[in-house]
């Protein structure tokens, strides 16, 4: 199908029904229940690969739902311990009031870590965009004080990434590398693809190296085979990184990477903020979206 096509459906989706994008969706979210999320973290585990469960939601305007989002959570972590899957969570500050209030956020996650530490459970801290990094690398660095058991994202895409790496290096911290999906200007982000590539290599070269634990999180094949390549050059032990992809996004190449015996976490969210989600993963991926528009629709 003609890639102009695809991006002509991805235009078009604030046009289309909810219910019909609900359909586009289904291989990109669990569900809008916390059951329909253990379910997936089930099956994602019975392939031998391992999941962060992330409850949607981001950039909230009012404290109450920062609160029943934070019940929520706890109640995910407390039935994923119960019934011993192999996942950990994912938390996006601006869901927890980043941005309406910084201590109230740090609190909020802080009650999330602590209770994930008493259960022998990971937390990772997500990143959004350009206005949110150093807030939340402070927040993360704070948190890191106390706990072990939390870890952060960073953007390759960003040009500060380089020295924000060496920080937090220095603070032994446990990372996920991703390309970044937001939209930032030329004069703070990398704008050509191989550039950020190249930036991407060189955080996880420099994470080898050092021996923190780094998640490497790309649907990328070229980015895979070159980890792989660093991987084998530093004689990094398997059980000191890990491949991370999205729900629904190249089983194919998920498949390929458990075969080769390396770790692999599957991101897999879950809630009733679906819509958003689901719609920048398809400007992300047009071609997808323009593959289930004719498998919706009979087209050939």
């Amino acid at each position: 199908m003609p890639s102009l096509f695809n991006k002509f459906i991805v235009a078009s989706i604030p046009l289309i029904p909810k219910v019909i994008v609900r359909r586009f969706a289904t291989p990109y979210i669990a569900g809008e229940k916390l059951e329909d999320a253990l379910t997936t973290i089930r099956k994602i585990n019975a392939l031998g690969a391992m999941a962060t469960c992330d409850l949607l939601g981001e950039f909230i305007h009012h404290k109450e739902r920062a609160t029943r989002d934070v019940e929520e959570l706890k109640s995910l972590i407390m039935a994923i311990s119960r019934e011993k899957l192999d996942s950990n969570v994912s938390i996006k500050p601006t869901q927890m009031g980043l941005l309406l209030d910084e201590e109230f956020a740090y609190q909020n996650i802080r009650s999330l870590v602590e209770l994930a530490k008493s259960q022998n459970m990971f937390i990772r801290i997500d990143m959004e965009d350009s206005a949110c990094t150093q807030k939340e690398i402070d927040l993360y660095l704070r948190l890191r004080k106390e706990f072990d058991n939390v870890g952060l994202v960073i953007q390759a895409y960003l040009k500060r990434t380089d020295q924000d790496v060496d920080l937090l290096i220095q603070n032994r911290a446990n990372l996920r590398i991703c390309k970044g999906i937001y939209v930032e200007p030329e004069a703070i982000a990398f704008k050509d693809k191989q550039e950020i590539r190249d930036n991407f290599l060189k955080q996880i070269e420099k994470m080898f190296v050092s021996g923190c634990y780094v998640g490497v999180a790309t649907h990328d094949e070229y980015l895979v085979t070159e980890t792989i390549k660093l991987v084998r050059k530093h004689q990094v032990k398997k059980d000191n990184f890990e491949f991370q992809m999205l729900l629904g996004v190249l089983p194919r190449l998920r498949d390929s990477i458990l075969k080769q015996g390396y770790r692999l976490r599957v991101y897999v969210p879950y809630g009733e903020q679906w819509y958003g989600y689901s719609t920048r993963r398809f400007k992300e991926n047009p071609e997808v979206a323009g593959y289930v528009f004719k498998a919706l629709f009979g087209l050939k």
